[in-house]
């Protein structure tokens, strides 16, 4: 018997915590897998021998990270293992022999991927006998490749896509109610250069009743442009609700890179909704009135009340399925989500090489783009609606309070020197 590692990396999902908890109840079931441990914060964790015993955890708490969303259980991070960190990975291979570590699950996006690619490779070239999983999670579906061969949609996106569902529904009121002083809304989506979060706004309007425009990062146009589409939809609706990607081009707004590299928008010194409203209320619009702005944030990614019950049953799903690669002493593959072909919406759970995934992303097809740049086809609503699931979560109450998981703080006893990871040097 060895023990296990999870670790989570990377911006969290509402239903990342429903992986974990795949994970922690699969091991159970496996004679080969003795204790499991979360590495508090990602990577990072295991580089401090930060290892929260899980195994340690009362059950009734694991069942709860289905209804527990983001990454507070035991956290995430955005740090990435460099080539030239040398001396990161030594620290993980000794962290792994430290704690009889044969198995590591890294719940994350294409980089964590390509981390726990490095990782596996590193054991085998060092002499550690390691089995390394990738779990996928991420709410942009940017994982795999576009012909969606690798796998068909990531843990984390559904969800997203309900909330905007909801938020367009919600906003047509707001919108319809106010239109004669504030025609035009603007909402600011998640996804830094692929359009699956934003196109999800049409979910709302599948039959485009709604004055409803959509800009994706993928179709650029100017300012101009797009203040043209605005005011032709104020002609013909005398209202207009404009969903746009936080990656749409709009010039330079003092954008923020994290340790990835990524842009991290909602960190910027200026907003795409907010250079959008000041530019549409300069020029004008075909309607008396002003443009105003909706920018949500992390909601979008940690809203458990608007989490589809199809992604959270995939996340644990998926978490199992990583187990059960795991024990069955499949290395270097990543746990993956196929869909079955034909009615009604079936999925099966299979495997990709985490070399194959890693660092690698997926783009939105361009036939799933309207002509005139926006909108988004009936192929990409037949794709994104069983995604988002038929029915409402239903959520734990504890004197009014939703009722989230709670972390015990047992943590594994520390046998190495303390460490500090190279990039926080």
């Amino acid at each position: 018997m060895s023990n296990l590692i999870v670790a989570q990396s990377g911006g969290p999902s509402p239903v990342i915590n429903n992986s974990l908890c795949g994970i922690v109840e699969a091991a159970r079931d496996h004679a080969v897998i003795d204790r499991v441990y979360g590495a508090l914060h990602g990577i990072e964790g295991v580089l401090k021998e930060e290892l929260i015993d899980l195994s340690a955890q009362p059950q009734e708490e694991i069942a709860l990270l289905g209804v527990t969303p983001a990454a507070g259980f035991i956290g995430t991070c955005r740090y990435k293992l460099r080539s030239e960190q040398q001396q990161d990975f030594q620290r993980v291979i000794d962290v792994f022999r430290a704690h009889d570590i044969g198995y590591f699950l890294y719940i994350g996006g294409n980089d964590s991927m390509d981390t726990a690619d490095k990782v596996a490779q590193v054991a085998h070239q060092r002499g550690l006998d390691l089995i390394s999983i990738g779990v996928p999670k991420t709410i942009d579906n940017d994982m795999g490749d576009s012909a969606f061969r690798l796998i068909d949609h990531t843990p984390g996106y559904g969800s997203t896509a309900k909330y905007w569902m909801h938020m367009v529904q919600f906003a047509d009121e707001e919108n319809r109610g106010s239109s004669p002083a504030d025609p035009v809304l603007v909402l600011q989506a998640m996804g830094r250069k692929i359009g699956f979060i934003p196109a999800a706004a049409r979910l709302a309007d599948p039959h485009r009743a709604l004055p409803l425009i959509i800009f994706l990062a993928e179709r650029a146009c100017s300012l101009e442009q797009l203040a043209d589409h605005v005011n032709d939809q104020l002609r013909q609706s005398g209202r207009a609700i404009v969903v746009i990607s936080e990656g749409f081009d709009v010039g330079n707004l003092g954008e923020v890179k994290d340790a990835f590299g990524h842009t991290s928008f909602s960190s910027s010194h200026q907003t795409v909704a907010g250079t959008v409203v000041n530019y549409l209320n300069t020029v004008g619009l075909a309607a008396r009135g002003a443009a105003r702005g909706n920018i949500p944030g992390t909601d979008q990614r940690h809203n458990m009340a608007f989490a589809s019950t199809v992604d959270l049953a995939e996340a644990y799903e998926v978490g199992r399925k990583a187990v059960e690669l795991a024990a069955a002493g499949e290395s270097g593959f990543m746990a993956t989500i196929l869909r079955e072909l034909g009615s009604p919406y079936r999925v099966r759970y299979d495997k990709a090489p985490l070399a194959e995934v890693a660092n690698r992303e997926r783009v939105f097809p361009a036939d799933w783009i309207s002509p005139d740049g926006t909108d988004v086809t009936d192929a990409f609503l037949e794709y994104a609606k069983p995604l988002v699931g038929e029915e409402m979560q239903q959520l734990p109450l504890e004197g009014g309070r939703i009722r989230l998981a709670r972390l015990t703080p047992v943590f594994a006893e520390k046998r190495l020197e303390p460490y500090e990871p190279q990039a926080n040097r």
